[in-house]
């Protein structure tokens, strides 16, 4: 795979979250989601934030732990999850964005990563995310299967164990699934997530 593809298939596995939160309604926001102890509101703050602090890293300013500050959401969180979507999207797409070293503090305040890393991180995280707010308000979340093949191989490299029980883990511990199973569970799966989830 050739990096401008995996900026391709970034920017649809966002634009793919955003279609999905697109649909969500004010009454939804209490909704409990298969991240555990968050519901909906909170979901959304962190998608937001998420965005921003990728790409203000990308610009070279994700070492600012001000901008990993959650902000409560405003009046129109659909609206602010589309914006913070286009920033990135936009930062991702400047020329030698690849190559740049992303500070992302909020997976290690010790070292930076490559570009290229940081959007397949950053990747992986919408594709899950996306599921998420899918399963939340119980509608359809489908993606190509060029994004789901990428993102499985992400899956699969993140680091399960003992550490995913520790405060502030990133993910729960892998759920166990067969290799039958669409790609898509299995992705969710690898990443702390039962794909029969059910509000």
């Amino acid at each position: 795979m050739t990096d401008p593809d995996l900026r391709d298939l970034h920017a649809r596995a966002v634009r793919a979250s955003v279609s999905v939160v697109s649909q969500v309604s004010t009454g939804d926001l209490g909704l409990p989601t298969p991240c555990a102890d968050w519901h909906l509101s909170d979901l959304l703050t962190h998608m937001t934030l998420q965005h921003h602090g990728f790409a203000a890293a990308a610009a070279g300013n994700g070492g600012d732990l001000s901008l990993w500050t959650v902000q409560p959401l405003g009046p129109d969180p659909v609206g602010e999850y589309a914006a913070a979507a286009d920033r990135v999207l936009t930062a991702f797409a400047q020329d030698g964005v690849l190559e740049r070293e992303f500070a992302l503090p909020e997976i290690s305040p010790l070292t930076t990563f490559p570009g290229s890393q940081a959007i397949s991180f950053h990747l992986v995280d919408y594709v899950l995310h996306g599921w998420d707010v899918a399963r939340t308000i119980d509608v359809p979340f489908s993606l190509d299967p060029e994004i789901l093949d990428v993102a499985l191989r992400i899956a699969r490299s993140v680091p399960d164990g003992p550490q995913r029980l520790q405060p502030g883990a990133a993910f729960a511990p892998g759920v166990a699934t067969t290799e039958d199973a669409p790609m898509l569970d299995r992705i969710v799966a690898l990443l702390g997530r039962s794909p029969t989830w059910s509000g």
